[in-house]
Formats: structure tokens, C-alpha cells, sequence
């Protein structure tokens, strides 16, 4: 009797706490969708959509080939693993962190193989160089921001023109939304999880119940 009695109080326990799970698997999994369609309906609203081609391929400027150096720079040297099913021909508005980040790199590589003009005013001298008013064609060559010389008469005034403030914003408007876009994504997950755990606690826990029913009945 004494065994059958903790067996139900053990089971009606997990019982409970599995339902506590299940609540917070259903509070945390309206939450997510709340999240997911404030941040569809901000991208929708903004309106950035990705080019395809007519089979579905990726391009940039009317080509697959701008498309796939623009994904190197994506993979190879910044490191990051898209999700190919992110990618969706059908629904070209960036609206997840795979889309957003090609964006990112979208504007990333056009700066970086990007020409500035600059133009001098008056004459200019730099470490014993002279450089004489008139318009310079300068590529940035690769160069990121902490890659130029701002000193430099040509330099300087390149750095400011290819990251400019524009840019900077669009990156970090972007890699909040990438960041968003993971958040909700992990939320789902963390959502199934409690929903699983606590599917697992109250099974457990009916099933020690019906095992000290069955040892009651035994012991009849």
C-alpha cells in the first residue's frame, strides 16, 4: 500500500509538471508566431527582395556569376552557413537571417570591388608626395573600413564615400534582423522542447499511476 501510494503521488506529480511544461510550450509558441509576424510584416512593408532568374537561380545584376561571388564572400570569408530553404525564388522579400545576411554581403562585396571619386580641391602633400587638385578614379580594392589610411589624401576621403553612414546603418539594420530572425527560430525550438518534455513528464506520470492501480489490484 505504502509503495502504491507513492507511485501515485510520484505520478500525479510529474502529471503536474508536465502540464506546467505545456503551458509554457504554448505561451512561448504564441509569442514566437507574434514575433514572426511583426517581423514579416516589417519586411513586407520595406519591401527588399532578392533577384532570381527565370530557374530560380540567385542573381546580382543580371547574372549568376555576381550572385555566386557575392555567396563566397557570404561563406568563405565571412564564415556563414546559409539555409538553402531560406532561399525561395517564390518569396524573394528578405525576411530571414539566410536573405538578410546575402543582403548584407550583397552591399559588402559591391563596396569592396567599388571605385570612388575624389576630388581635390587644392594641391596636397603626403609623406613628401605631392598630389595636385584634380579628380581621382580610387579603388577601395578589398578594403574594409579599418583598412585605410584616413591620413591619406586619396585614402581618407575613399573611406568616407565607400563606408558611408549608409552602409554602416544598412549593416547593422541587417544583422539586427538576422539576429531577430535566429532569436524566433531558437523560440520555436525552445517551444517544441518544453511541449516534448512536458509530453514525456505527464505520460511518465500517468503511466506510474496505472502502475500502482495495477499492483492495487494485484494485492486484491
Amino acid at each position: 500500500m505504502f509503495t502504491k501510494n507513492r507511485l501515485q503521488t510520484v505520478g500525479i506529480l510529474m502529471s503536474v509538471i508536465g502540464l506546467i511544461f505545456l503551458i509554457a510550450a504554448g505561451v512561448a509558441f504564441v509569442k514566437v508566431q507574434d514575433g514572426y509576424k511583426a517581423f514579416d510584416a516589417f519586411s513586407a512593408a520595406e519591401n527588399v527582395t532578392l533577384s532570381y532568374n527565370e530557374d530560380g537561380q540567385l542573381i546580382d545584376r543580371g547574372t549568376t556569376e555576381g550572385a555566386d561571388a557575392i555567396m563566397t564572400l557570404l561563406t568563405e570569408d565571412w564564415g556563414f552557413t546559409p539555409t538553402k530553404g531560406d532561399l525561395d525564388p517564390n518569396d524573394p522579400v528578405v525576411n530571414t537571417a539566410t536573405e538578410m545576411m546575402y543582403q548584407m554581403a550583397t552591399i559588402g562585396y559591391h563596396v569592396l570591388h567599388g571605385t570612388q571619386t575624389v576630388t581635390l580641391t587644392e594641391d596636397k602633400e603626403y609623406n613628401g608626395e605631392v598630389f595636385p587638385a584634380g579628380t581621382y578614379e580610387f579603388e577601395v580594392d578589398g578594403r574594409y573600413w579599418t583598412d585605410f589610411n584616413r591620413s591619406h589624401p586619396l585614402e581618407g576621403p575613399a573611406r568616407e564615400q565607400a563606408w558611408s553612414g549608409t552602409v554602416h546603418g544598412l549593416f547593422g539594420q541587417l544583422g539586427v534582423g538576422t539576429l531577430t530572425h535566429s532569436t524566433l527560430q531558437m523560440g520555436l525550438g525552445l517551444a517544441a522542447a518544453f511541449g516534448a518534455i512536458g509530453g514525456m513528464a505527464i505520460l511518465t506520470g500517468l503511466g506510474l499511476v496505472w502502475v500502482s492501480r495495477e499492483e492495487e489490484e494485484a494485492a486484491a
